[in-house]
């Protein structure tokens, strides 16, 4: 028997790679067939990527990709499409009653993210990340803690952290122009500090505060490699992710959140001290009927910390450089401050803030325009034949509200890149639909610490406006350029600018 040649070996190696790619190659296309078959409308996706490339090329963020999509769709009259992200089919609602019906309505069919939770990974176990029952019962048992009233308990924590700020402004503005997103990235991080984890971190004062250095590897982790390993779960089977132990945060962070958590809880109980903040509603919840146990508190708190950093923060900068642009609004919103103020006798107090509508309109004006997450996202959990149609979307598919070509409509909001608080009047509001504003979400899944992140975005922009007026320094780029990378909605460049005290 002779021996096979090298060439023959060659061939045979060849053939065998030739037949693999053909196979692969009609796979992909019956893949990227799946909305042909179903009739479903939609850009044609190109191999691998299917309609995320420019993601992936760091051209355009995904938010920007489901705009483009969305006003394609709906300039051919559709009410959904179907795109993909990878191989994987995704339908993108763009009417509102669909949006309403995905988000509220027909919440049973939609109630998760499908993201991936590790159970050797607590910090995986918060509240975004679930899904079902225990989803059911952790809300139920969270909700509380954000109501109206326990935001007016938290009230004066949040305010200590103002005084700090301002000292930082009056020191830092003198003939120099301020960079108002550090400066409001530290002022946040100091109030999640305080009212979320018990501690004061003073990263207004000391920017190298080991808190604030820790949150900023949670944070740099929302840029593109950060976002891929977040969306991770959306491309890869989550058997696999199990198999690989995959973790959505690198070990030191988790570390990190483990072991301030866990201290400070056990400090507390072993020197029964009570504080009025969110630790604090935390510990009580690990007491009485379906008790949580520390790995929740980890994880909820993780999550707090990252809802509420940068998503507030990124509201009060761009909320600064609108204001500075338009300085008739933003001496409007001054004179409602002091108007406010002198009502309750010169102090700024939870019932005082909660007075100033003007503010509320500027703030909503700012979340319409920079919402801090581009769209939303749902997994379809149970079989859904959408309405009037005979479309139906199969379990386990994707489904994207693409929340930046909702508020960008200029059918929803007439000249949408002009910054206007009175779309937000009550005359103005009651002509759109509902689930027209979604810087939150909405339905069951709301955000459910929007109160918290709405009572911090306006106390920051309170204490701005009552002691400086500002204009723009020339360092800022205008119009201002987004990051191509990323979760968030960020700027490039920071957001320079100049404080006049107002005596």
């Amino acid at each position: 028997m002779q021996l096979k040649t090298t060439d023959e070996k060659n061939n045979i190696f060849v053939a065998l790679l030739a037949v693999f790619l053909t196979i692969a190659y009609l796979y992909v296309k019956w893949a990227f067939g799946y909305w042909k078959r179903k009739g479903v409308p939609g850009p044609e996706p190109s191999l691998p990527f299917g309609n995320i490339k420019d993601f992936i090329l760091k051209r355009r963020t995904l938010g920007e990709i489901w705009k483009e999509v969305y006003f394609d769709l709906k300039s051919k009259g559709h009410k959904f499409g179907g795109a993909y992200q990878m191989l994987f089919p995704t339908l993108i609602a763009v009417d509102v009653e669909i949006v309403k019906r995905v988000l509220q309505v027909d919440f049973a069919h939609f109630w998760g993210h499908g993201t991936f939770i590790n159970k050797t990974d607590n910090l995986s176990f918060h509240l975004f990340n679930l899904d079902g029952p225990k989803w059911k019962r952790d809300r139920a048992k969270l909700s509380p803690t954000f109501t109206s009233g326990k935001m007016k308990m938290m009230f004066q924590l949040i305010a200590s952290c103002t005084d700090e700020l301002t000292k930082v402004l009056d020191e830092t503005s003198l003939n120099n122009p301020v960079d108002i997103k550090d400066i409001m990235s530290r002022f946040t991080t100091d109030v999640i500090g305080s009212c979320a984890f018990g501690i004061e971190c003073n990263s207004l004062k000391d920017p190298n505060d080991d808190f604030r250095k820790n949150g900023r590897k949670v944070t740099d982790q929302l840029d593109f490699e950060g976002t891929v390993r977040q969306f991770l779960p959306f491309f890869v089977p989550h058997s696999l992710l199990k198999l690989t132990n995959f973790h959505s945060q690198n070990r030191s962070i988790s570390s990190f959140y483990n072991r301030m958590v866990k201290a400070t809880v056990n400090y507390r109980k072993d020197n029964n001290v009570v504080r009025k903040d969110f630790m604090q509603l935390l510990i009580e919840l690990t007491e009485g009927e379906d008790p949580l146990n520390i790995d929740d508190i980890v994880a909820q708190c993780f999550l707090f910390f990252v809802a509420g950093f940068e998503t507030s923060s990124s509201a009060i900068s761009f909320a600064c450089y609108e204001l500075s642009l338009h300085p008739e609004i933003q001496q409007q919103v001054r004179e409602e401050i002091e108007l406010t103020l002198e009502k309750h006798g010169g102090k700024l107090t939870y019932e005082a803030l909660m007075e100033m509508t003007y503010m509320d309109k500027v703030v909503y004006e700012t979340l319409r325009k920079y919402p801090a997450l581009q769209f939303l996202f749902r997994t379809c959990n149970k079989t859904y034949n959408i309405p009037d149609t005979d479309v139906t979307i199969d379990e386990g598919t994707k489904v994207i509200i693409p929340v930046l070509g909702i508020h960008y409509d200029p059918e929803l909001y007439p000249d949408p890149d002009k910054f206007d608080p009175e779309r937000f009047s009550e005359e103005n509001k009651a002509t759109r639909p509902s689930f027209t504003w979604l810087p939150f979400g909405d339905g069951p899944r709301i955000c459910i610490g929007s109160r918290f992140g709405l009572l911090q975005t306006k106390l920051g922009l309170c204490t701005l406006l009552r002691r400086f007026r500002f204009t723009l320094n020339k360092k800022t780029k205008t119009p201002l350029v987004f990051s191509k990378a990323g979760i968030l909605t960020s700027t490039e460049g920071n957001i320079w600018v100049d404080l006049e005290k107002i005596q």
